[in-house]
């Protein structure tokens, strides 16, 4: 097998507990061609300090520390990791994660044998507080390769593999061709990139080998929804809405009213239980996403959307006094 160069980017900051752990599974892979991208966003803690004497003791390691002059977001760390990568693959890990030792390896090879634009991985999430492990990103593609557009997307819509950025492997190319990077300002980045990823690819294949561990703790984003996630959840929608007006078919369209309804579903189910105190907050947020596309007459009379989105898309269009009294006996007080 040829080993092309895989760039690893990992975003530096508050990672002091984590970093050495995240640093050693990159240097323990069994594929030899890495280089590893470490951008330190401003970090105020101790993790830059505790990479240069990791730098220092281990100078057989193709590892490189960028400094940025201010703090930018994560986004804006992850756009310079792709734009500072020499390799034809782009891998993103999180610092306080860490990789398999044949992660890469394993990724590379389905990557080389199918000649695909993104492979991905599996994931497990490892719970910090009772080391349990579980499977919260799971791939649920049936198939080890897809190609052709129009497929990939319908299946990205339906939730064929998840939407975090780390555990996939990129080639560069199709990045830099399609013009793809992360919007700046968002904290909920993942989700849009990924959509706009799937707008373009043409090939995908996926491992079933577990390649990634992502460490559950109690500063992990996925536990932490504040005011400016949901903020940054109303720019995803009107990015959403974005790309349902620029679409050329039918298809494509609904596709996008189905990312839609269950991504506004998510959202309003999510604030609910972050924020389930600040209601005004809720009803103007649901008054907001009523904005975007959604079912037509003649979408509820086809067989496209099931049973369930045509009912999500009803109660998501109410008028915003009903709409909360529904969300509210439907998802507790």
């Amino acid at each position: 097998m040829e080993t092309p160069l895989v760039s690893i980017n990992i975003p530096v900051y508050n990672c002091e507990a984590y970093i050495l752990r995240c640093l050693e599974s990159v240097k323990k892979q069994t594929y030899p061609a890495i280089e590893t991208l470490l951008i330190n966003d401003c970090t105020p803690d101790n993790s830059v300090a505790i990479i240069e004497d990791y730098l220092s003791k281990n100078p057989e390691l193709n590892m490189r520390l960028i400094h940025h002059d201010k703090n930018q977001g994560l986004s804006i760390v992850r756009n310079r990791g792709i734009d500072e990568s020499m390799g034809k693959y782009i891998y993103m890990l999180d610092s306080d994660d860490y990789i398999t030792p044949d992660c890469i390896e394993k990724l590379v090879e389905n990557s080389e044998k199918y000649s695909c634009e993104i492979t991905v991985g599996e994931t497990i999430c490892l719970v910090a507080e009772s080391n349990e492990k579980k499977q919260l990103f799971r791939n649920k593609s049936i198939n080890n390769y897809v190609t052709e557009n129009h497929i990939i997307f319908e299946r990205f819509v339906n939730g064929d593999w998840p939407v975090i950025g780390p555990n996939k492997l990129y080639r560069r190319s199709f990045l830099n061709k399609n013009s793809i990077r992360f919007v700046r300002d968002l904290y909920s980045q993942d989700e849009l990139f990924a959509f706009h990823c799937a707008l373009k690819l043409v090939s995908i294949s996926f491992i079933k080998d577990v390649t990634y561990i992502y460490y559950l703790h109690g500063e992990s984003t996925i536990f932490n929804k504040k005011k400016v996630n949901f903020e940054n959840h109303q720019t995803i929608v009107e990015w959403f809405g974005k790309s349902y007006k620029e679409a050329r078919t039918l298809k494509r369209k609904r596709l996008i009213k189905r990312k839609l309804i269950n991504f506004k579903d998510l959202t309003m189910q999510m604030q609910w239980k972050s924020m389930r105190d600040d209601i005004d907050y809720w009803k103007k947020n649901y008054s907001r996403l009523k904005k975007a596309p959604s079912l037509s007459v003649i979408d509820y009379c086809t067989n496209f959307f099931t049973r369930q989105e045509k009912k999500r898309n009803f109660y998501q269009n109410l008028p915003t006094s009903i709409g909360f009294k529904v969300f509210k006996k439907r998802y507790g007080s």
